[in-house]
């Protein structure tokens, strides 16, 4: 029994609640009618369910977005490829109708309504469309079937050279996937090669070939398990000439691109960028890019198999033995992409490659048919399209991922289901960088940051990533951006828009910065640790060279006796207490840390005389009653002015001013003036001591 038949779907975009209701009238026996209130409404409702919409009767005069703003935004998503749009409206300004059928619409309906003029324009526009589809879908099979045959019968040659190759079959699985990375990483660091999508495809399509003149090798040879002697070494070699001349013999099919790029790679793919390869002895540029790529291809995935020849080297013995030069020379960018792909290489070789190929080949079919101007997308694309939408809309809902599109003209912001729910926005936001409940996101400096990373790129590196903070529910958290820019085609290329997704990263950034909070704290005192406060003292001393600081460095006068008198865990209460003090009497900003032990440094700016600020730090802790026990505090001080904008020498100079208070009696503390001398004490550690005057403490 057959399925009932599916009633073609109309979407009626009109502000006018009477009009809506008129055509629903007219049209609602025959067809599937849903209604939209105005032009953002339609914007939405094509997002969600455009593969199943047939026809659109679009109003002209709108609120909030009117007819021309939908069919620019139709044009820019391509949608008015597939959707024919009847205009509806009273307005009679030639103007806005020659710009309306000029952005795509295939007809136009005035009002008052007829209805039996209603019917047969809505009739004839989806019989044209449903002829134009069947028209397309044909062509979009002959291709897809083209390029299938192609494929098949590129595997069927390449493997059959395995087989008698004695190799696994992965081989130009693996070759064909590293020959696409490579290509891909190249067209970015390079232009000038012009490696498109389809020129990548073509390259990495005709790499399962290279090896085709092995057919014609004896299968003594290719199988031998020990090393070849020269004589058949040099039949080997003929491999690379063999392959090429049956490319090159061929009657038909001569200038198809696919031919003359695997002729290229089967010759040339033994030659080496320092002109030691074969069989020509070709050097550097002189090589294609495509058999370049190839070789490294080859190179990596044979040093990384087994053959009976050899056991499998590791991923890392591969590649450092490539970039060594121990496998013969390679283009220098070639290493360079080789290096920046590797530490994902493995992962992308470990069986995806033949889940990836339908939807590599769909992206080439795409691509071609887009080529003729006098087709659109056809059904089946659509249906595919759409399906693998549901799928990443499924996925991104499950992962949580906020996926947006913004587009420049007109000034709108399309949001995924999820992310639109988590801000509590709708789906689509019109003029959104003026809209306040957007701009509440955006606080502390993140659209100008998110701004900058876009007009960084270029349409040959459109991706770019950053991390910021968004105000989300009133808490500032942590998200990473990753978009891709979208160029316009005309020269020089415009920034039109941008698609990206925000992924909520605060629970990780939060976990890490704590880490990195704890790390650098002295777990006893919570002072920081020495590590610390060096880093940030160098960088206020690299930002503002030219500003004075000081810094102390200071310990606890007989604390090991305390120590032995009163008990380690009393020591440790002593620490804490000094460092409690400490954080009392300093200043706001000043760094205060704990080095180890009983010593303890104070670095900080000063724009005063600086006696009174070391006097105030010292005595307020220098005679102190602590359970029985009396403080004292011995210290040396270095400032910048002595020493220059140098913490380390700054360390040294008040370690010498301390020991030369330690030789002196303790319980004070010294300017450094660089008239200490050194001296040795009975463990034979390095002292000082100071022949001018020491500051009493009072």
């Amino acid at each position: 029994m057959e399925g009932k038949k599916r009633r073609q779907k109309i979407l009626i975009v009109d502000d006018n609640e009477m009009n809506r209701s008129i055509l629903m009238d007219m049209l609602g026996d025959e067809y599937t009618v849903i209604e939209a209130v105005n032009g953002l409404h339609a914007v939405n409702e094509l997002q969600k369910q455009a593969s199943d919409i047939d026809l659109v009767m679009l109003d002209l005069v709108m609120p909030e977005m009117d007819g021309l703003e939908v069919l620019a935004v139709m044009n820019q998503r391509r949608w008015i490829e597939s959707i024919p749009v009847i205009m509806i409206s009273a307005e009679s300004t030639s103007d806005r109708i020659k710009k309306a059928l000029e952005m795509g619409v295939t007809d136009f309906i005035g009002r008052p309504f007829d209805d039996r003029i209603v019917r047969r324009r809505v009739l004839n526009t989806l019989l044209s469309s449903a002829k134009q589809a069947q028209l397309e879908s044909l062509v979009a099979e002959q291709m897809y079937e083209k390029e299938q045959n192609s494929l098949l019968m590129i595997d069927i040659l390449s493997h059959i050279v395995e087989f008698r190759n004695g190799e696994s079959g992965l081989h130009v699985i693996h070759v064909r996937r590293l020959t696409e990375v490579l290509l891909e990483r190249l067209a970015v660091k390079d232009p000038s090669y012009d490696l498109n999508r389809e020129t990548i495809s073509l390259i990495s399509e005709a790499s399962a070939l290279h090896d085709i003149g092995k057919i014609a090798i004896d299968e003594k040879i290719l199988n031998k398990p020990g090393r070849l002697t020269d004589e058949e070494f040099k039949i080997m070699k003929t491999h690379s000439m063999v392959g090429a001349q049956m490319l090159g013999g061929l009657a038909v099919h001569q200038g198809e691109p696919l031919v003359k790029i695997a002729y290229e790679i089967c010759r040339w793919h033994h030659e080496r960028w320092d002109g030691r390869g074969y069989p020509d002895g070709l050097r550097g540029t002189e090589i294609p890019i495509a058999a370049q790529v190839v070789a490294m291809a080859d190179v990596y995935d044979a040093l990384t198999s087994e053959r009976v020849y050899k056991a499998a080297f590791s991923h890392e013995q591969a590649i450092q033995m490539i970039t060594g030069g121990e496998c013969g020379s390679f283009n220098p960018q070639l290493l360079e992409c080789l290096g920046e792909a590797a530490d994902t290489l493995q992962e992308q070789l470990s069986g995806k490659g033949e889940e990836r190929k339908p939807q590599f080949e769909l992206s080439s079919i795409v691509e071609k048919m887009s080529q003729h101007t006098e087709l659109s997308a056809s059904n089946r694309t659509l249906r595919l399209l759409e399906h693998e939408r549901m799928k990443y809309s499924f996925f991104a809902a499950m992962s949580k991922e906020i996926q947006f599109e913004y587009t420049m003209s007109p000034a709108m912001v399309s949001l995924n289901a999820w992310g639109a729910r988590s801000l509590g926005l709708d789906e689509i936001v019109k003029e959104p960088l003026s809209d306040p409940r957007v701009q509440a996101f955006l606080d502390n400096g993140l659209e100008e940051k998110i701004h900058a990373a876009l007009y960084s790129t270029t349409p040959d590196s459109p991706t770019v990533s950053l991390e910021g903070k968004m105000n989300h529910g009133g808490t500032m958290k942590w998200y990473r951006f990753v978009m891709q820019s979208l160029w316009s085609e005309d020269e020089p290329p415009k920034l039109r828009g941008v698609i990206g997704k925000a992924v909520d990263i605060h629970s990780s950034r939060s976990y890490l910065e704590n880490l990195e909070r704890r790390a650098s704290l002295d777990g006893l005192t919570g002072l920081l640790n020495l590590t610390s406060a060096q880093k940030q003292a160098e960088a206020r001393l690299r930002d503002n060279p030219a500003e004075n600081y000081a810094l102390a460095f200071f310990d606890c006068d007989f604390f090991k006796q305390a120590n032995n008198t009163y008990g380690h865990l009393f020591g440790n209460n002593l620490l804490i207490h000094i460092a409690e003090k400490l954080q009392k009497t300093t200043r706001v900003g000043d760094i205060v840390s704990r080095v180890g032990g009983d010593e303890y440094v104070v670095f900080f700016q000063y724009n005063q005389e600086l006696e009174p600020i070391i006097h105030r730090i010292h005595s307020a802790l220098q005679g102190e009653n602590f359970d029985g026990f009396t403080i004292s505090l011995s210290m040396g001080v270095a400032t910048t002015e002595q020493m220059g904008p140098d913490f380390t020498a700054m360390m040294q100079a008040a370690d010498k001013a301390l020991y030369a208070v330690k030789q002196a009696g303790r319980g004070q503390y010294k300017f450094y003036d660089g008239s200490e001398t050194s001296l040795t004490d009975a463990k034979g550690a390095s002292v000082y001591t100071n022949q001018s005057e020491i500051i009493e403490f009072e």
